[in-house]
């Protein structure tokens, strides 16, 4: 969305204005690939468009071969301390690598890793976590901070183009919502190199899932970020979900049913709840459709004539009630005017009626 750049992860475009991919990564034992493979189905039947799976050791390397075969989207393989792996899951097919050079090793295995990936014209992620910063950089700025690792990723972006590796993805992670925001703007100022962005051990729960949505909304809302992974405790198919409805409510992604409702006030003379969830309930497999055909609507329910066809202009279809009754409209326009009782039904009839 934002970088100058761009590099392919398999037939995923990240960066130079592609949009925005969502991605997750697998919580089984690689080495048991009959349940990766069912994860990363369930992971791309939820929309994730990549896939990280972990290669700790030869074994992993090994199954990951077999995983690729049979994955319906693009995999990562995620690799540290061992440079071996890394150059065993490009041979195996990996479509991109994620490495963070601090942990490989040597100059010579980094160049190592990165001219495998090079020579089988795939991409590197580079990976900066506050976690594990730089003694270097925690004494030169007196603790953990935005600039901190802002420097740490310019650093090894530089260490990488040094060795002649350009097709780089830069991701720079903590878990401070604040720092995080910080960090990915400085960087993203002196830096055209596709972004990964995510907030990094956000949490389990709706903690997790508020503390995600603030940071990756304010990312995306900034211009920033090309892929992006939402990192939960738990499911993982949890994260791709919210990944997809963070985009949406951030107007990146333009697909299946947007729908629109008033809070109600002491106008609503209907019970507009129960109205709306009525609508919302009946019209998921037409939302469902469209989002699949890549095809957008937006539907909206309102409480009153204030908040009706002017405020709802922009929506495809909707209904604007009055007491005990409303109106349904379409673009704007009023095309008819029914009792409460008959107004979800209508309207879902006539969307369904346009798809």
């Amino acid at each position: 969305m934002s970088s100058s750049k761009s590099v392919f992860c398999g037939k995923v475009k990240i960066g130079g204005g592609a949009p925005v991919s969502v991605q997750s990564m697998t919580n089984t034992d690689t080495r048991d690939v009959c349940a990766t493979l069912d994860q990363i189905r369930r992971l791309a039947d939820a929309g994730a468009d990549i896939v990280r799976c972990t290669v700790p050791d030869e074994e992993a390397a090994a199954a990951f071969a077999l995983i690729k075969k049979d994955s319906p989207v693009p995999l990562v393989a995620d690799i540290h301390f061992d440079y071996k792996l890394a150059i065993a899951a490009i041979e195996a097919g990996a479509d991109k690598i994620r490495i963070n050079p601090g942990n490989i090793g040597s100059k010579e295995r980094v160049k190592a890793v990165l001219d495998c990936a090079k020579a089988h014209g795939i991409p590197v992620r580079i990976g900066v976590n506050s976690g594990s910063l730089e003694k270097s950089l925690i004494e030169k700025y007196g603790g953990v901070c935005a600039e901190a690792i802002c420097e740490s990723a310019l650093n090894a972006v530089e260490y990488s183009q040094d060795l002649g590796f350009d097709d780089i993805v830069v991701s720079l992670k903590c878990s401070d919502v604040q720092m995080n925001h910080k960090a990915h703007k400085l960087f993203s100022e002196k830096c055209g190199l596709p972004l990964h962005i995510g907030l990094t051990e956000a949490g389990f729960g709706e903690e997790g899932v508020m503390k995600s949505t603030a940071a990756l909304s304010a990312l995306l809302l900034d211009g920033i970020g090309d892929t992006m992974r939402v990192s939960l405790t738990g499911d993982p198919v949890q994260e791709v979900v919210l990944a997809k409805k963070i985009l949406k409510a951030c107007g990146l992604r333009r697909a299946g049913i947007e729908f629109v409702s008033c809070p109600t006030c002491g106008r609503t003379q209907v019970d507009l709840p129960a109205i709306a969830e009525r609508v919302k309930t009946m019209l998921a497999p037409a939302s469902e459709k469209l989002e699949k055909a890549g095809r957008f609507m937006r539907v909206s329910v309102m409480g009153c004539v204030v908040n009706g066809p002017g405020e709802a202009r922009n929506s495809d279809f909707g209904i604007a009630c009055g007491k005990n009754e409303g109106v349904l409209f379409r673009n704007g326009e009023i095309i008819d005017k029914l009792p409460e009782d008959k107004l979800a039904e209508s309207l879902v009839s006539l969307v369904e009626g346009s798809i």
